[in-house]
This record gives C-alpha cells, sequence and structure tokens, in this order.
C-alpha cells in the first residue's frame, strides 16, 4: 500500500505517460538459453515513476494504452495494487508490449530483448488521450526519450502532450533515456530537441547528453569509469544553456563490473551544482534504478526540499532499488529519508 505522509503532499497530483509492458526473465541469474521458464512481472519507465511516487504519498496518475484483454488487465491491476490512478488508461489494440532481461553479474552485463513493435501504445492514437481531462489538477508531468521512440505516432502524441501541459503551467520533465535499440542518435536529436522546448527539469545519466544531445563530458569515460564530477557540472550548464531548462539533474554510475556500482548525482539549478553523497552499491536489480531517482527528484521538488536535500533524496532512492528485484522501487519516503540520515550499513532493522 502507498505510504501517505500527510494530506498536502496527497493533493499533489503527478502524470506520467509511458508504455507499461510484460517483463519476463529466467530464474536468477540464468541466460536465456539456459532457461525453461520465465518469471513475469510488469514495468515499464514511466509506470516506475508512477509507483513509485504513489509509495511516496504523491497522487501519481498514469497514461498508457493496454489490450482489453486479460493479460492487459493484469498489468493495469499491477499498477492499481500501489494505488496508482489508472481510471483514465486507455484500452484497446491488438497487443501488450514485452521485454525479455537477462540478469548480468560480475563481468557479463545484463541483457535486454524488447518486443514492442505492434503494441496497443507504439500503435495508439492522438484520440486515445483527453489532456485537458487527464491534466485536471495536475502539477507535474513526466516523460522519458523512451516514448517517442516507439514510434511516429507515440512521438507526435508526446510533443502534444508535452505542450499542452506547458501551457497549462505544468511542469514537465523529461528523462532523455536513450535506448539504441528503439531508434538511431539522428533520429533521438531530432525528436528530442523539439520535444526539449517544453520540459523544466531534464533528467540524464552519464551517457544521454552526448548520445541525444552530442554534447560530450570532458575528462570522463565511463566505459573505463572515469567520472569527473566538475566535468558533469560543466554539462549540465551546457544542456541548461542550450535549452534553456530550469533544472538539469544528472545521475553518476561508477560501474566496477555488473555487480558492483558507485552511484551518486547532480542537480544543477540557477548556475549551481548540488551533488550527492557517493553510495558503493552490491546490484540486486539495476533496472528501473533511474526512474527511481528521477521520482525521487520530482517529489522532493514537490514537497519543498532544497537543492542539495533533492539530490540526497532521490540518490538514496534510486540506491535502494538497486537492491530490489523487479521494476517497482518498494520503498516508501520514510525509509528513503533513514537512508539519508544513516551511514548506510544494512544493519538489521529490530
Amino acid at each position: 500500500m502507498p505510504y501517505i505522509l500527510n494530506m498536502q503532499e496527497t493533493l499533489q497530483k503527478v502524470v506520467t505517460f509511458g508504455e507499461l509492458m510484460l517483463r519476463l526473465m529466467p530464474e536468477g541469474f540464468g541466460r536465456f538459453i539456459q532457461a525453461d521458464k520465465f518469471d513475469a512481472q510488469f514495468g515499464g519507465a514511466e509506470a516506475n515513476v508512477a509507483v513509485s511516487l504513489s509509495n511516496f504519498g504523491l497522487n501519481s496518475t498514469y497514461i498508457t494504452k493496454l489490450p482489453e484483454n486479460p493479460l492487459g488487465q493484469a498489468a493495469l491491476n499491477s499498477l492499481r495494487r500501489y494505488g496508482v490512478d489508472t481510471s483514465m488508461i486507455a484500452r484497446g489494440g491488438s497487443r501488450l508490449g514485452l521485454y525479455f532481461l537477462e540478469k548480468g553479474a560480475s563481468q557479463r552485463g545484463s541483457l535486454c530483448v524488447y518486443d514492442r513493435k505492434g503494441s496497443s501504445f507504439a500503435e495508439s492514437n492522438s484520440d486515445d488521450y483527453n489532456w485537458d481531462l487527464i491534466f485536471k489538477d495536475a502539477k507535474w508531468f513526466h516523460v522519458t526519450g523512451v516514448t517517442p521512440a516507439l514510434s511516429d505516432g507515440a512521438s507526435e502524441i508526446t510533443l502534444e502532450a508535452c505542450r499542452k501541459a506547458k501551457a497549462l503551467g505544468i511542469t514537465v520533465s523529461c528523462d532523455l533515456n536513450y535506448r539504441s535499440k528503439l531508434w538511431s542518435i539522428e533520429k533521438a536529436r531530432s525528436t528530442m530537441q523539439k520535444l526539449s522546448e517544453y520540459v523544466d527539469v531534464c533528467i540524464a545519466n552519464e551517457d544521454d547528453a552526448e548520445n541525444v544531445f552530442g554534447i560530450k563530458t570532458k575528462k570522463s569515460d565511463t566505459e573505463s569509469g572515469i567520472i569527473d564530477k566538475d566535468a558533469f557540472a560543466e554539462t549540465a550548464a551546457a544542456l541548461t544553456k542550450k535549452f534553456n531548462f530550469k533544472k538539469v539533474a544528472i545521475t553518476l554510475r561508477k560501474s566496477i563490473n555488473a555487480s558492483e556500482n558507485i552511484w551518486s548525482a547532480l542537480l544543477y539549478k540557477n548556475g549551481k551544482s548540488y551533488f550527492s553523497r557517493d553510495w558503493d552499491i552490491q546490484i540486486v536489480e539495476r533496472v528501473g534504478s533511474g526512474d527511481s531517482f528521477a521520482a525521487g527528484l520530482i517529489y522532493s521538488l514537490l514537497t519543498g526540499k532544497t537543492p542539495q536535500d533533492a539530490v540526497e533524496f532521490a540518490s538514496a532512492a534510486a540506491c535502494l532499488k538497486h537492491t530490489i528485484e523487479g521494476d517497482f522501487n518498494m520503498v516508501t519516503a520514510s525509509e528513503v529519508e533513514s537512508l539519508v540520515k544513516s551511514h548506510g550499513t544494512g544493519r538489521v532493522i529490530r
């Protein structure tokens, strides 16, 4: 059940928009070629954000299109159990999008295979979404670069939604979330430049600024694990200058290997950079960690946290997600706050 902090926070309505998929994964750390059974769960970037926000106590509304069949209903129910408002999800189309995940370990990285072509969401159209009704009383709208990558129609709807949210005075955030298996750098750059005109808060990882906008971070090489925080602050400043974002957040992941990462983040606002502490993480599940960061940041900014407190909360929320299997981050705001105030030793709570 969502953790309700107080009535003031529950009045903060956030809308997220994207595709909810069925996730199929071999048991444990098995490879696809070994598997004779798959674990089935649901997930997707914006849905992950919606669940986190509901667990934090906000009024979280998720928008997508699902097929009118038992799989579509199961997907919808996976959100309802966490208190996400699913009342305006469109129904119809022929199929639910799928993705297959092979969990990596040590020097073997995780592997993701998409099966999303022709999904109900990818083939949805503008008539499926009444944005005036959807955005009623909303304070924040969140989307990622995954959504416009799915089809030309999804790209046009995303742009339409961002334009409408901006016109209504709703804060718009976008996680760049470049996925090379979904579209080319050229198409991503062209599309995301148009979208960025309506974005207030840009969220990216170590590679997104270069992949999507061609802004290379100096003195850093994520392949070899070199993370120069000051250089990423310069990247955030360059993004702000180019697109007039109000805030830019960048997550910083130093990969020792697939099982151990050092995680931190920065938030750039009004010419100043705020860095979170470093988290040395032994990874249970990496998928959804960036979405957990985005949710933590949205929650923090909506509830009036300072920039430093906001980046600390968001980074800690993502740290905890690395310890939880599945796409969704099953933590409350109070658990995140406890981690922020602790040494992160993971001692037993008795």
